[in-house]
């Protein structure tokens, strides 16, 4: 991972005592705490378990630790620990959808470095998605739940005619595109060079 300026200020301040940095720093990674636990289908009493243990061992840890860029991987690596630790000792886990069990890469080949980069993508549409006013946030939201709401009661909750939802969708998908933060995501992946012979896929 690169050495982001956000988290290298978030762990300096953490370590020097800044309640405010270690807040911002566990409300930054507590939903990649929260994606792995789930992954490993705990229950949510389990996960709770696994974060409070994650947080707890981070402190005392943090002073030792001496490349700031690093926490990332730290922290997936250790939930990963913990995870296993709660599933060896017998804790229950969810019961699973066997279509996802059969087709799901086993958790412990997902390699570190793809997870904490899903979790960056993450960061960044959740806060580009911040930025978009509150009509268009609300229509995507509704759009996106599972199950998605229909039409009608889009049209009725947005006072929005039936016609107009696709053409406001459009839009409010082309403003998320060009927030500065996924717009910079989006030239990045564009950008990236093609590696060993293959072909760069859109």
């Amino acid at each position: 991972m690169r050495d982001d300026p956000a988290v290298i200020r978030m762990v300096t301040g953490a370590r020097d005592g800044d309640r405010g940095a270690w807040d911002d720093l566990v409300e930054r990674y507590a939903p990649l705490v929260w994606t792995i636990c789930r992954r490993f289908g705990l229950t949510p009493a389990d996960v709770d378990d696994v974060g409070q243990s994650v947080w707890l061992l981070l402190v005392e840890q943090l002073p030792k630790l001496r490349e700031p860029a690093a926490l990332p991987g730290w922290i997936a690596t250790t939930t990963r620990h913990e995870c296993l630790r709660v599933v060896r000792v017998g804790h229950r886990t969810e019961p699973a959808d066997p279509v996802e069990l059969l087709s799901a890469t086993p958790y412990d080949e997902v390699p570190v470095d793809e997870e904490l980069l899903l979790h960056e993508r993450r960061t960044v549409v959740r806060a580009a998605f911040g930025q978009l006013s509150p009509r268009c946030r609300l229509l995507l939201s509704m759009l996106v739940q599972d199950p998605p709401a229909v039409y009608r009661e889009i049209s009725d909750k947005l006072h929005m005619p039936v016609g107009s939802i696709g053409p406001n969708r459009a839009r409010c998908l082309d403003r998320l595109r060009q927030t500065p933060a996924l717009a910079a995501l989006i030239g990045d992946r564009n950008e990236r060079p093609i590696e060993d012979g293959g072909e760069q896929h859109g």
